[in-house]
């Protein structure tokens, strides 16, 4: 049988069955779907020139113009953004569709509003990376080169959204930025100022981790979960303390791994590399491995 022949009579099944097996188990009409997916990727990019004008747009030197550069942007994202989070309200609860616009209305209102403070607690996430690093020039080299402020900026917008109960999208912004820089910060996890990860890569941060100010880790660290309770029906149990708490001042060595709900690292303490810690640690601690012995040679063969 030719292609051709067999596209025209076998396509429409096909095509029927693979339409039933999607909804089983999502809505096709109610979905953001893939193209809202991309369109989160494209507010991330807007939000991030309006909260570092002249940095990530060329725009005028006249300072009016900038202003109405960043409030057109602002004012475009903010109507995209509210139809996306109707969208999402609508599939992920039984509200009814008028509810969920004003939801949305009240829900991007809000983030828009806490803009300069989230600008505000980026610089000092900024100026963490600058005292922590000092192969570092810049405070621009920073902000244009260093996968953590990519990386913690779109958190601390996702985390916005997470707080005011927006389904999915805060993930997707989430997942985004683990993407484009390999540190994986679930929106849940709260974070204080002057947060720094140097080089990143790795990094993984869960959804009930919180963690105070002036901390900083290195690449490959683990905030997670033990072994979590399951239900009647086996299914994980959400909404309960999985992640450890890292209070102020608190230093993290590469690849250390940190788990559990009922886990805090105290103020002022430093973990080691490569440690594995489910229990607390109290404050002004310093947590390392035993020192290997390496048999050093002196070069004789």
């Amino acid at each position: 049988m030719k292609l051709n022949d067999w596209l025209n009579s076998e396509i429409p099944t096909i095509s029927q069955s693979l339409e039933e097996i999607h909804r089983e188990h999502f809505s096709i009409d109610k979905t953001i779907g893939f193209e809202g997916q991309e369109s989160i990727y494209s507010l991330i990019k807007d939000f991030r020139s309006a909260l570092f004008p002249c940095l990530c747009d060329k725009y005028s030197n006249v300072e009016t113009r900038i202003n109405i550069s960043i409030g057109n942007k602002l004012r475009t994202s903010a109507i995209n953004l509210k139809e996306l989070i109707e969208k999402v309200l609508i599939n992920d609860s039984s509200i009814h569709e008028d509810e969920a616009k004003e939801k949305a209305d009240l829900i991007v209102i809000d983030l828009i509003k806490k803009l300069p403070e989230i600008r505000r607690v980026i610089q000092t996430d900024i100026r963490a990376a600058y005292n922590g690093d000092p192969a570092t020039t810049s405070l621009e080299e920073i902000l244009l080169s260093y996968p953590s402020i990519q990386s913690i900026t779109i958190h601390r917008i996702a985390h916005e959204l997470y707080k005011a109960g927006v389904p999915i999208i805060p993930r997707i912004m989430s997942e985004y930025a683990h993407r484009l820089t390999g540190i994986d910060i679930h929106p849940g996890a709260s974070i204080g100022e002057y947060f720094f990860i140097d080089h990143g890569t790795g990094v993984v941060i869960g959804e009930t981790c919180t963690i105070g100010r002036n901390v900083k880790i290195y690449q490959g660290v683990t905030l997670g979960a033990k072994s979590f309770p399951l239900d009647e029906h086996g299914n994980p149990i959400k909404g309960i303390k999985r992640h450890p708490n890292i209070e102020d001042n608190v230093v993290i060595y590469s690849g250390a791994t940190i788990l559990g709900g009922d886990t805090t690292i105290g103020q002022n303490s430093v973990i080691g590399g490569n440690i594995w810690l489910t229990q607390s640690v109290p404050a002004n601690s310093r947590v390392y491995q035993t020192q290997p012995s390496p048999n050093i040679k002196n070069g004789q063969l």
